[in-house]
């Protein structure tokens, strides 16, 4: 992978394909850059991607003290090898990253949002103590516990979802990220949309779920189309928190090209 240095000195893993006109990729909770291994051929034809770690995951480096600003200087500094400005595609905890880049002026041409971490009024947040709790738990390098705490406290999994998760192929990478959980509670802020301050923000922005998605997710990513002045929402064919990876691609093709 290739490499460039954050602002604080933290070393951030790219990789690049395609051409056309950049888009850089942001993941969300647990994955890094591989997670966009499907994605970037249904892009390459007609963009240039760009995929990178998230501090703390993959070949990136990490800092001993986590902000939120240091990964927006993350994202930037991606950008800046993109040629200064790029369309941003983040999706889940990365989308909340993705908007907080924007606010503060990162320069992205176009934002793409995949179901947003935000609670809207009507629907259960995580418990009051989550981050205290959560970050105990990372202490004490009790990882496993810290992943099923943040399935169940914060995406509403029951008992028996996260047992069908540890079974799967990615749990080992669960585990592994585990310790990034702590930063994107910290992304989500107080879970809320921040309906003031996206009032301000005039960035071209698409805002996508999927059609068989969680319901909080739903109306996460409606309310976040209401905030935004030049906002616009899809609901796509898909899963649980993902769309169809054909569908994706011929989506954010059309809006990165157009």
């Amino acid at each position: 992978m290739r490499k460039v240095v954050s602002r604080d000195g933290t070393t951030i893993a790219y990789e690049t394909a395609g051409e056309g006109p950049p888009i850089v990729l942001l993941n969300g909770s647990f994955r890094d850059h591989t997670i966009f291994d499907p994605l970037v051929p249904e892009l390459a034809p007609h963009c240039t991607t760009y995929v990178y770690d998230r501090r703390g995951r993959g070949e990136s480096g990490d800092s001993p003290e986590y902000a939120v600003q240091r990964e927006i200087e993350d994202l930037e500094a991606v950008i800046q090898e993109a040629g200064g400005s790029a369309v941003v595609f983040a999706g889940s905890s990365g989308a909340n990253l993705a908007l907080e880049a924007a606010l503060a002026g990162a320069p992205i041409t176009k934002l793409a949002l995949h179901e947003p971490f935000f609670r809207v009024d009507g629907y259960p947040k995580p418990p009051w103590n989550f981050a205290k709790t959560l970050r105990v738990l990372l202490a004490e390098d009790r990882r496993d516990e810290a992943v099923e705490y943040f399935l169940g406290g914060f995406l509403g999994f029951t008992p028996d979802t996260v047992a069908d998760w540890r079974k799967g192929p990615i749990w080992a990478m669960n585990e592994a990220n585990a310790h990034t959980l702590a930063y994107d509670t910290a992304v989500c802020g107080d879970y809320r949309v921040p309906v003031d301050r996206l009032a301000g923000y005039r960035t071209e922005t698409l805002v996508l779920n999927s059609d068989s998605t969680s319901a909080w997710l739903r109306a996460a990513a409606r309310a976040t189309t209401a905030a935004l002045p030049n906002g616009r929402g899809l609901e796509l064919p898909g899963s649980w928190h993902r769309i169809d990876m054909d569908v994706l691609g011929r989506v954010l093709v059309e809006f990165a090209t157009t």
